[in-house]
């Protein structure tokens, strides 16, 4: 018998606020299932962050390498970073591309944006397509130490097949970005 929408809902009951950090939040919320149960989730709260494939007026990709402390490894990306607050995704994207990799872009294009965890976040990450891009000065935050690197699209599609190249965000952005 095949189920509604309205089936599918949880029904919040009840909400605690866990812990408040400085990027994310988390929560325990009691939620009651569609057949009566009630169930605890837990919700990691993030304001929501953009990523930006950027390619040269020659086609090559721009990514950055960085430590990223929870993998415990170098971890090779696109610039990516989170959203300040009543900051528009867009403006965004064009300040962490100017931050992280010196460039700005005159053409922008947004690709999609999507959940990147539904499970126990909330985040909504905004991916776009950054061109016609003019050198600038890097100016990356206080605590970020990166380096930025230039890539044929043959080198990226290698990269992401061998694993070199494994982060989400990262991987669906080239993707959308036709690399």
């Amino acid at each position: 018998m095949p189920h509604t929408e309205i089936d599918l809902y949880e029904k919040p009951v009840s909400s605690n606020r866990l812990f408040e950090g400085k990027i994310i939040n988390l929560r325990r919320d009691e939620v009651m299932l569609p057949n009566g149960r009630t169930v605890t989730r837990e919700v990691v709260e993030h304001p929501g962050a953009v990523a930006v494939v950027p390619i040269t007026k020659t086609g090559q990709v721009v990514l950055v390498r960085q430590f990223r402390h929870p993998v415990g490894r170098i971890i090779l990306e696109v610039p990516a970073g989170k959203l300040d607050r009543n900051e528009k995704p867009e403006d965004c994207a064009l300040r962490e591309l100017a931050e992280e990799t010196g460039f700005v872009a005159n053409k922008l294009h947004k690709l999609t944006s999507m959940y990147t965890t539904p499970g126990f976040s909330n985040e909504v990450i905004h991916l776009y397509l950054a061109e016609d891009l003019v050198e600038s000065d890097q100016r990356p935050d206080e605590d970020e130490f990166i380096k930025t690197e230039q890539y044929t699209p043959e080198q990226i599609r290698q990269m992401i097949r061998s694993g070199e190249i494994c982060d989400a965000k990262s991987l669906v952005a080239l993707c959308l970005a036709g690399i």
